[in-house]
């Protein structure tokens, strides 16, 4: 059974999919088992996979779809990952038609100097990227559900000390629930020998 569906990405974004000489395209059709033919006028990507067994032509698409919000192809590659995923939120659900609130709401979730986005980035370890009206995260299912969760709140206006708060938090969790689980691992020591 043989697969092929397009994917369209932002032209400015063709040359990202592409790679050095080809080298990002080839490693993802190497990874994924898949042909990809690139239009660079129209910025279609035409995914073909001749064995739905052997490649994963949905994953290669994921990849394509995330370089195509911003995302560098070395990045993008981590969704071939088990367990990772891609989301993408729309600014626009949290700024209605003004362009003047959409920026305000970009650079609320960048952050000075990308301070923002790097506090998220480093205390959900997910990728994030700002591109045009969206904002993209890879990232491990419960990882990127958060960092959808500190973005969401900031794009509705929360304060940012609140929302570093929240990851801290939930970070914090984590670190305790991985060590219960890790004591609740360990052999039993006989009091007695």
């Amino acid at each position: 059974m043989s697969f092929e569906q397009a994917v369209r990405v932002p032209l400015d974004r063709v040359a990202a999919v592409i790679g050095k000489k080809g080298e990002s395209k080839k490693r993802l059709e190497e990874a994924c088992h898949v042909t990809l033919e690139i239009d660079g006028d129209s910025g279609e990507v035409i995914v073909r996979s001749s064995s739905a067994i052997e490649g994963d032509p949905f994953k290669a698409m994921s990849v394509i779809e995330a370089v195509g919000r911003g995302f560098s192809p070395q990045r993008a590659l981590r969704l071939l990952e088990p367990e990772t995923l891609l989301e993408v939120l729309d600014l626009r659900e949290f700024s209605g038609k003004s362009d003047n609130s959409l920026e305000r709401i970009r650079g609320r979730v960048i952050g000075l100097n990308g301070k923002s986005r790097r506090v998220i980035e480093e205390l959900t370890k997910c990728y994030v990227s700002v591109y045009g009206r969206t904002v993209a995260i890879i990232g491990e299912v419960t990882e990127a559900k958060l960092a959808k969760e500190a973005i969401s709140m900031l794009a509705a206006g929360s304060r940012h000390r609140s929302v570093y708060n929240l990851l801290q938090r939930a970070r914090t969790k984590r670190k305790m629930d991985r060590m219960l689980l890790w004591e609740d691992q360990s052999p039993e020591i006989d009091p007695e020998t």
